[in-house]
């Protein structure tokens, strides 16, 4: 166990960072399957920018890698292209 003040302090913020990390990840995750599963253009391509703008924060805040949310985005572009 910690036996610093900071130390302890360290555990608790990174516990509640863990933990929104882990929400925003899986919110993303979600609305992504959402898109996949859509068949209406319309509908995905009103979706289609707050997914990118989900990406975007999560690659910034280093929860995803930079080039795996670009592939991501590349490849929701291209499904709601084909629709």
């Amino acid at each position: 166990m910690a036996n610093h003040k900071s130390a302890l302090k360290r555990i608790r913020s990174n516990e509640a960072k863990r933990l929104t990390n882990k929400y925003q990840h899986k919110t993303t995750r979600n609305a992504i399957k959402k898109l996949r599963e859509l068949t209406d253009k319309k509908e995905a391509e009103t979706m289609f920018p707050s997914i990118i703008s989900m990406l975007d924060r999560l690659a910034k805040k280093n929860v995803i890698h930079a080039n795996k949310a670009a592939n991501l985005k590349s490849g929701l572009a291209k499904h709601v292209a084909a629709l």
